[in-house]
């Protein structure tokens, strides 16, 4: 793909992404890693500039990680996770930021100094990508600034009511069916910790035939239920077991996965599930 200022750019995801983003400007432009490595290996060695966006540690991007590490290219790394592993070259990073989304407005406003050439399609998908990290913009890290850099999207073209009904409103049956399901026979409620749970086995997912984004928002549910301070997600997936903590307050879920899973699956932790199922 050659962009409009006549760079030559191949945009490459990890793994395949939710069906709900499958009508965002560009989409055509979207290479997976793992439905052709040797072609994206050659990419990713042969390129002079890399843009790594919304990982801070190349763990986080599974196969594709290697060739990153390795790649002779100057690495550029957009991020707000917490604790950055340093394989960047220049990090444009901010722990307090909402979105990666949010910070590559900043970067193209502030350091690019280029905010007459965002588009209407680039403001669609940066909309998208600040609304979904805000939970449609309600979540804490919403800032002033937040709403700021969604009106300047408005303005550059990006349709909010639009964008809402794609993202919230395109559920296929089958998903509908499968959160049901999981909120009457796999949400377990622990009171005395102000706690929730919902397991996902693989049967479910095979029997609800779940695809990639349909898991998506789940937990959020749980942590709906008033009084509930720290809601957990587990999902086995055969090859690894995930899980997902959201909380409300001052429980410190990054603590929590650091301290005890390190981000990884753990005999600890497939036990936990079996136990639960």
């Amino acid at each position: 793909m050659v962009n409009r200022k006549g760079h030559h750019v191949n945009l490459i995801v990890p793994s395949d992404f939710p069906a709900f983003l499958d009508w965002l400007p560009g989409l055509e432009n979207v290479q997976i890693y793992t439905q052709n490595i040797n072609l994206h290996n050659q990419q990713i060695e042969a390129a002079d500039l890399l843009f790594c966006l919304d990982f801070n540690g190349l763990a986080r991007i599974h196969e594709m990680g290697d060739p990153i590490r390795q790649a002779k290219g100057i690495k550029c790394m957009i991020d707000h996770h917490l604790d950055p592993e340093g394989f960047e070259d220049y990090a444009f990073w901010d722990p307090s930021a909402a979105a990666t989304a949010q910070l590559i407005y900043r970067f193209l406003v502030n350091e690019m100094q280029d905010a007459n050439n965002i588009s209407a399609d680039m403001a669609t998908c940066l909309y998208t990508g600040i609304m979904t990290d805000t939970g449609s913009f309600r979540f804490r890290s919403t800032t002033s600034e937040i709403h700021r850099i969604i009106a300047t999207l408005i303005d550059c073209g990006a349709q909010n009511w639009a964008i809402h009904e794609e993202i919230y409103n395109s559920s296929s049956e089958s998903r509908l069916k499968f959160l049901g399901f999981c909120l009457l026979n796999r949400l377990e409620v622990i009171h005395e910790y102000n706690t929730a749970v919902i397991h996902v086995t693989k049967e479910d997912l095979n029997q609800f035939q779940v695809i990639t984004g349909d898991t998506e928002g789940l937990v959020n549910y749980a942590l709906s239920i008033k009084g509930i301070r720290l809601a957990a997600l587990i999902i086995d997936r055969n090859e690894q077991i995930k899980l997902s903590l959201r909380s409300i307050g001052e429980v410190p879920c990054n603590e929590i996965c650091k301290l005890y899973f390190n981000g990884e699956v753990t005999s600890m932790l497939q036990a936990e599930i079996r136990k639960i199922a």
